[in-house]
């Protein structure tokens, strides 16, 4: 019962106050996250897992339909949709911060109760980010690449690092990427923990996110590249980092939505 009531009580129903972001903040939530993974590794590695198991399917279904070429844009996109399973990683670290008891019982079933909340329509946002980023990898293909077919992820690789038409493909992808990215970033970063404490709408909770990077650019675009490099490295060894990157990145950024916020709970 106690659970419900505070699942039932957001923290307010309009956007807080937010401060502008320091590279100090940066830095403290960083540590403030990895410290929240290492009291409760269980449940980031749990959440983590999720993850390492979607790419490895990714993996396997790529490998079966005979695209392999497709594991990249696709292993580079899936953690787009990281900040849904960040919201048990929230909860988390606003237990542990409040000095409320962390349980599995009241972590899940905090998540279970987003489905009732606007995270659901932040969902479409990401989800139609992502269909634009696949899309966008398939035309540059077809643009540069022409429609060939690759027998192997080894002959794609040779491709692109070996032919003019690879360097070309290659160079405007990673821009078009890269504002992609950085769109996603900024219309999420903040909004994502906003609805899961407040009962805000989430067309507020995108404004007041990019309005945070637009009012501190460079130590929450340097906060993006962190978190877009990180990732990067957790998918090579098969995925497998994305068990301690992904709990760690999530922790780190409840704990900077606080700092932003005030709320002495972040």
């Amino acid at each position: 019962m106690e659970n419900r009531q505070a699942a039932a009580a957001p923290a307010g129903s309009t956007v807080p106050r937010m401060r502008p972001v320091t590279f100090g903040d940066i830095r403290a939530s960083l540590k403030d996250g990895w410290s929240d993974f290492t009291a409760y590794p269980l449940y980031g590695l749990a959440f983590g897992a999720v993850y390492a198991a979607g790419g490895l399917l990714i993996l396997y279904v790529v490998t079966r339909i005979g695209a392999p070429w497709m594991i990249i844009p696709l292993a580079i996109g899936f953690p787009l949709i990281a900040p849904f399973i960040a919201v048990g990683l929230y909860e988390i670290s606003r237990r542990r911060a409040a000095g409320e008891p962390v349980t599995s019982a009241a972590v899940f079933a905090h998540v279970f109760h987003q489905r009732e909340r606007q995270l659901g329509w932040m969902a479409f946002v990401v989800l139609f980010v992502f269909w634009i980023w696949i899309y966008q990898v398939r035309l540059l293909l077809a643009l540069f690449l022409g429609f060939k077919s690759f027998s192997s992820f080894a002959a794609f690789l040779h491709v692109i690092a070996s032919t003019p038409e690879g360097w070309g493909f290659l160079f405007v992808g990673t821009l078009v990427g890269a504002g992609l990215a950085t769109a996603l970033f900024s219309i999420t970063v903040i909004a994502m923990p906003m609805l899961m404490e407040r009962d805000v709408d989430f067309i507020s909770a995108m404004i007041a996110s990019v309005g945070t990077v637009v009012r501190s650019p460079a130590p929450m675009l340097g906060f993006g590249l962190l978190v877009g490099g990180l990732t990067l490295v957790a998918l090579v060894p098969v995925f497998l980092g994305l068990l301690v990157v992904l709990p760690v990145l999530g922790h780190a950024t409840w704990r900077l939505y606080g700092r932003i916020t005030g709320d002495p709970a972040g």
